[in-house]
């Protein structure tokens, strides 16, 4: 029969016909489950006061078909070789009509935009920028991010990082409704799209099935670490063994129970949110930890930048032109060698708490300073290995020094951030009213924090001796 008989026009009544017979398919077909087409049939002759025949069956099951052939036929009153022609010519179009939309329906995989030569010169311009850092700060706060000049700077330099082989992570920190979750959003949003996962929920083996090579140099922005803590262990292997595996008994369709291998490949760059530093200690030691500005200036400024918004003054066509720009830029931006050539010379102050971590982290957000710079640096070869490879200049080092200055500090503090500001509130506020005495149910009406918080920060400056 030809394919013109075959009406497709409502996917909820496929309609075949011939000469003689009419098959309807009611309710459509389903598209999963390629080793079954369960179907229901109305068959009726052309022209003709005899009641159609309905009926339920498998297509692909012969016994089921030869019942509806011979039943059919019967009520319908013509031979079983022309219903069986008819409705094998059905069964084919289903097939061509399934896997059709089948490979319509299939998610058409992401292409990242291909850059104009004006898109192409203009990234390339920036990149190679005399004050590359500076002007990519400007940018930033250009695309919509108020304050936080450092912080945000510090983020946008560990989430490039994600090309690298040893990419850097990140944990911002601060009380709720700081804006921890809008920073990382907006930094985030410029990165490329097809270079970051964001999550808001995850469940306890959500990793483990990603595709082997889906999160490979992928920047995974993580909501609320505070939601996510059955997934910390896949999150920590992933950061620091670069892949993670797990084995799960699997049941294949003939009922076989089957050893299936998970394998999923990093490296990749994570970024997380918390109001909770002590819990996710073992990720912080992984990660930078960034402490938002909390201050009221910083109020001030977010407030004045929402009022504007709201009043139609922000120029939001400026802002989506800084953000593809920066985009576009880390679109150039290729896998290459860092070679530090004064790694052995440079130390980190002696007071700080696990050194060898903290050691490493500094030496590679050098590199990642030095990576961002790379349209700027010399390319060398590897007189053994033929390797390619940019080298770290002195004003890298600096511009490190410079971000994380406030971070080694952090480092060296015995008490964490959230205690540590806490203390400094109390002794500025001590010396504005010129007292040495003060009661926690006025110092928490003064810096309106909630009581929870307080018993742990005080337990904290007790135990170590500030109080």
């Amino acid at each position: 029969m030809a394919a013109k008989n075959f009406n497709t026009t409502n996917p909820e009544s496929l309609i075949y016909q011939n000469d003689l017979l009419k098959l309807t398919v009611l309710g459509g077909i389903k598209l999963e489950g390629l080793d079954r087409m369960r179907s229901t049939l109305k068959i009726e002759l052309k022209e003709s006061s005899v009641p159609p025949v309905r009926h339920n069956l498998d297509l692909y099951n012969d016994n089921q078909t030869e019942k509806l052939i011979r039943r059919a036929a019967e009520k319908l009153e013509i031979g079983t070789s022309v219903l069986a022609a008819s409705m094998a010519e059905l069964t084919g179009q289903l097939e061509e009509y399934r896997m059709k939309q089948i490979k319509e329906n299939e998610p058409k995989p992401y292409e990242p935009p291909k850059l104009s030569n004006d898109e192409r010169k203009e990234a390339e311009t920036l990149l190679k920028s005399e004050n590359l850092l500076e002007r990519t700060n400007e940018l930033i706060g250009q695309s919509g991010v108020v304050g936080e000049e450092v912080n945000r700077l510090i983020m946008f330099l560990i989430f490039t990082s994600r090309k690298r082989e040893q990419p850097l992570h990140i944990v911002s920190l601060g009380s709720s409704g700081t804006g921890k979750t809008h920073l990382q959003e907006r930094v985030g949003e410029l990165m490329p799209v097809e270079d970051r996962i964001e999550i808001t929920t995850l469940s306890e083996n959500a990793f483990y099935y990603f595709g082997q090579r889906e999160l490979k140099n992928k920047l995974i922005l993580i909501e609320d670490l505070d939601g996510a803590e059955n997934v910390l262990y896949p999150l920590r292997e992933l950061q620091s063994k670069k892949r993670i595996s797990k084995t799960v008994a699997h049941k294949n369709t003939k009922g076989e129970t089957k050893t299936l291998h998970l394998v999923v490949e990093g490296p990749v760059s994570v970024s997380g949110c918390t109001t909770k530093e002590q819990i996710y200690e073992d990720n912080a030691n992984r990660s930078f930890l960034i402490y938002l500005d909390e201050s009221e200036e910083q109020d001030s400024r977010i407030m004045d930048y929402q009022r504007k918004l709201s009043a139609g003054k922000v120029n939001t066509e400026a802002e989506r032109a800084a953000a593809k720009l920066l985009q576009n830029a880390q679109r150039l931006l290729e896998p290459i060698k860092v070679v530090n050539p004064f790694a052995e010379l440079l130390q980190i102050p002696k007071e700080v708490f696990k050194p060898r971590r903290t050691n490493n982290h500094y030496l590679q957000f050098i590199e990642a300073v030095t990576f961002y710079h790379q349209h700027q640096r010399e390319q060398k070869a590897d007189e053994e290995t033929g390797e390619i490879y940019i080298e770290t200049i002195l004003e890298d080092v600096e511009a490190t020094n410079q971000l994380l200055k406030e971070i080694l500090l952090r480092k060296s503090d015995e008490l964490n951030g959230a205690c540590r500001n806490y203390l400094e509130q109390i002794k500025s506020y001590l010396e504005v009213e010129n007292k040495k005495t003060f009661t926690n149910r006025e110092i928490r009406k003064k810096l309106r924090i909630n009581d929870s918080n307080q018993k742990r920060w005080t337990i904290s400056l007790v135990n170590n001796y500030y109080l």
